[in-house]
Order: C-alpha cells, then sequence, then structure tokens
C-alpha cells in the first residue's frame, strides 16, 4: 500500500489526507507543533492514519505533500525526500511569507523556491489553485461527467505521472501546465486559473470545472501544449 506523507496538515493538506484515505492510501501526518496536536485528525481518519515529526512522514511516505507556509520552506528536511515525488501546495502571499528576494528578484516561482531546497526531490506543484473546501466537495469517481480537473507543474516526467495517477485515484482529472517555472506561473496567486474556475468561495460547494475549462483558464491551446 502506498503511503502519503503530510509536512503540514491544515486546511489543503489535511483536505489531501482525507480524500487519501478514502481512495484506500496510507498517511502519516504533521505539522510544526508536533504529533500530539494532530490526535483529533487522525483519530477521525482511523487506522490507516498516524502522526510523527516532518521529518518521520517524509521519511514514512513513498510520496509527500509539502503544505506549509512559503516562508517556512528551508524547514523541510532534504535528506528523506531525496528521490522521492514532492506535491508543492505552497503559494507566496507577501503579507504572510514576508518579501522573498528569490522570487522578488531573481524570478522564482514559488515551487522553484522548494526545488532549489530540495535538490534531491521531484517537486510537482499541485493544489495551489483550488480552495480547501471546494477540494473536498468537487472529488468524483473516475469518468463522472461532472468531474474537475486540477492542474500540475514539475520539472520530471516520472513525478508527474505520480502525481497524474494520484489525483485520478482521489477524484479529480489532471492538465499538465508545463514546468515548475513557466508551467507553475499559469496557476499562481491572482491568474485565471487561481480559485475562479472553481466558483466562488461563498459557495462551499464548489463548481466542476473540466479539463476543457481548466485549459482555457491557464491560457493553454485545446489540444496539446501550451498556447
Amino acid at each position: 500500500m502506498t503511503t502519503v506523507g503530510f509536512i503540514g496538515s491544515g486546511n489543503i493538506g489535511g483536505t489531501v489526507a482525507r480524500l487519501a484515505v478514502a481512495a484506500g492510501y496510507d498517511v502519516v501526518l504533521s505539522n510544526s507543533r508536533g504529533p500530539e496536536t494532530l490526535s483529533e485528525l487522525v483519530a477521525e481518519l482511523g487506522p490507516s492514519a498516524r502522526a510523527d515529526t516532518p521529518a518521520g512522514a517524509a521519511a514514512a511516505g513513498d510520496m509527500v505533500v509539502v503544505s506549509i507556509p512559503l516562508r517556512a520552506y528551508a524547514a523541510v528536511p532534504p535528506a528523506p525526500l531525496v528521490g522521492k515525488t514532492v506535491m508543492d501546495t505552497n503559494n507566496y502571499y507577501p503579507q504572510r511569507d514576508g518579501q522573498l528576494g528569490p522570487i522578488d528578484d531573481g524570478g522564482m516561482s514559488s515551487s522553484e523556491l522548494l526545488q532549489g531546497h530540495l535538490a534531491g526531490a521531484h517537486v510537482v506543484k499541485v493544489f495551489n489553485n483550488i480552495y480547501s473546501l471546494h477540494l473536498g466537495h468537487l472529488a468524483r469517481p473516475h469518468a463522472s461527467d461532472d468531474r474537475s480537473a486540477l492542474p500540475i507543474a514539475g520539472d520530471d516526467a516520472g513525478a508527474k505521472a505520480a502525481v497524474t495517477a494520484f489525483l485520478d485515484a482521489i477524484g479529480f482529472d489532471t492538465v499538465d501546465a508545463g514546468s515548475l517555472g513557466e508551467g507553475g506561473r499559469r496557476f499562481q496567486v491572482d491568474t485565471a486559473a487561481y480559485g475562479v474556475p472553481y466558483g466562488s468561495t461563498s459557495n462551499p460547494q464548489g463548481s466542476p470545472a473540466s479539463v476543457v475549462t481548466l485549459r482555457e483558464a491557464l491560457g493553454l491551446a485545446a489540444a496539446g501544449g501550451a498556447a
């Protein structure tokens, strides 16, 4: 059984963990406050879940979700993530994270910043453009007419294939937006693909967004590569 580790188990991380357990995955949760603070979420998720430290979750996961404020990216332990697929849910919010020079001055995307820190891992940007309640409510079985799509971006084809399979298992189609840099910028904060395809946050159920809808929001051609 594939185990998914979580470094950060808040709104997005916790929602992905719930979807993963429902799809048959084991999960290992962590946060910055200690495993004991996750007892309620572990109890909710049942025997497929346990809590550990961030290093423990990183080591235990076959795949690992990083879902922490971007300002804390350097706290993610690199060694246990070497060779692994890392799903990066982070967004850059200067009002929360402070000014980050490599992004502001160097032109890096937020996921490129994490990839630089995790040099031996394969970072894929995903879950960045959707409200956590919408993420929880829009999951649908494979081939459902009202299935939603989520964008991914990354520089490793194998890692992107692994994330695509994971998204399919938890209830979503995938649109490959391209590389961590150019592709990742297509669905960062304040783009047409950020939040908008899934409806207003005033509607907790969200609105399904198909592959076609999402490709249009990302500025991608109707079929094939980037526009």
